[in-house]
């Protein structure tokens, strides 16, 4: 028990003792009790209206008192004192939250679990141009109407950033991303990224007229390489030597070929439909015809139809991705493996394309790369067999482009397994379910 208590209690003993000592002289013991009891209770009222004004008021000492008053004054002195000195810790640093994010270049935004504004700094109200404080309150969706935005929003991913046209000035470039964080709240940063847009428009242009430039002259040089090849008067030391250059001019032709359509890729405007629908059983048929046609019988191939769905995109670039896909597949098989394709229905309503070979296989430290132009595991592997190290980024554009995604398992010696999801709203109706060998 507490000083405080001791003493309140021997000044409650002291008054009843007066209250016995009183009825021993004037006799009427229970009235002097009670009447002790009252002026007790008389003096904890005081107490306890000294406390309410103490309260009110903006007075900083608490009122003089002793025995358990006291130490209820003081203990809610200091208790308020520390609430006071928090509370300026907390402006401060508010403030200073303030200060930096007002300086920020990126603009950031607070909104609450219905993507609400809560807040927003200097930048954000540049960016999107937030008028006056009735924004404030309204949802983000009303501000920044892109559709790929409000689909980012309705997805609930936001490992990733979306980008868009500025809803102020169609020419400049938003990148923006949602982070989930305290109670159901988000926090939207938004980054103006129009200049490094130009940079990469100005790259994908440089390296689509170099590979146009290119293309006439490979073609006369190929010309004439196939020329001296048909020609069965050429010196035979010299066979080899035409044959190694109708290879290598081959493999820029594939090059410039493949730039050409990483390019395309790039460049295409990503808001456009891409709601055309495709056949995939009948598209995976024609590729596997394509590809043994190409391969002879080096490789055997396995097409597994599970699914009588088609896709809604666009059938030229879906070729191109799965081709890409098995050709890969061969170039990295030894002769004689088979290679397995699969496309069949998931549980989620999408569709999911297959391809497993038992080729080289690919070191794990590798597979989160494989996707980025002239990435090579085996570089002297992949230019022998004349690989152009952009297959798997064209992939990866085509899957992005369609909303898809790709998976890749692979361990070294014991081959790969590629797999293209594509979502539920891609998924459309064929006929047809079937399942080949070729």
């Amino acid at each position: 028990m507490s000083r405080a208590w001791i003493s309140e209690l021997l000044a409650l003993a002291a008054l009843l003792l007066g209250a016995v000592l009183a009825a021993l002289l004037f006799g009427h013991l229970a009235w002097m009790l009670l009447l002790a009891l009252v002026l007790f209770l008389a003096r904890w009222s005081v107490q306890l209206v000294r406390l309410d004004r103490w309260l009110r008021s903006r007075r900083r000492d608490p009122p003089a008192s002793w025995g358990i008053w006291g130490h209820l004054f003081d203990d809610y002195y200091r208790l308020r004192r520390r609430h006071n000195e928090s509370k300026k810790r907390l402006a401060a640093v508010i403030r200073e939250f303030r200060e930096a994010t007002a300086a920020m270049p990126d603009g950031t935004l607070v909104l609450d679990r219905e993507f609400r504004i809560l807040w927003c700094n200097n930048a954000a109200v540049e960016l999107i141009r937030l008028t006056n404080r009735s924004d404030f309150g309204q949802p983000v969706s009303n501000l920044v109407r892109s559709p790929r935005f409000v689909a980012y929003l309705e997805s609930g991913d936001y490992d990733t950033a979306v980008e868009i046209r500025s809803p102020i000035d169609q020419s400049r470039r938003l990148m923006l991303r949602l982070v989930p964080y305290g109670n159901e709240q988000y926090l939207l940063m938004i980054r103006d990224v129009t200049r490094l847009h130009r940079l990469q428009a100005m790259r994908r242009d440089f390296v689509a007229n170099a590979s146009h430039e290119l293309r006439s002259p490979l073609t006369v040089l190929g010309g004439y390489l196939d020329s001296m090849a048909d020609d069965r008067d050429l010196d035979p030391a010299w066979r080899r030597p035409v044959r190694q250059m109708q290879a290598q001019c081959q493999r820029m032709n594939n090059l410039v070929n493949d730039l050409l359509e990483l390019s395309r890729l790039e460049t295409e405007e990503t808001d456009a439909p891409m709601d055309d629908p495709v056949d995939m059983p009948a598209l995976i048929r024609r590729l596997g015809r394509d590809t043994v046609l190409a391969d002879a019988d080096a490789h055997p191939l396995e097409i597994a139809i599970e699914s009588e769905h088609g896709l809604l995109g666009v059938e030229n670039e879906l070729y191109s991705a799965l081709s890409n896909l098995v050709n890969n597949a061969f170039r990295y098989s030894p002769e004689g493996r088979p290679v397995r394709v699969t496309w069949r229905d998931e549980a989620d309503g999408g569709a999911c394309f297959t391809v497993v070979d038992q080729g080289v296989g690919i070191d794990r430290r590798h597979l989160p790369f494989i996707t980025q132009r002239f990435y090579r595991v085996d570089s002297s592997h992949s230019r022998a067999s004349g690989g152009t190290g952009l297959g798997l980024a064209i992939v990866k554009h085509v899957l992005k482009r369609h909303g898809a995604r790709l998976d890749v398992e692979s361990e070294p010696g014991e081959g790969s397994l590629f797999r293209c999801h594509f979502p539920a709203e891609r998924v459309c109706s064929t006929r047809g379910r079937e399942q080949d060998r070729l």
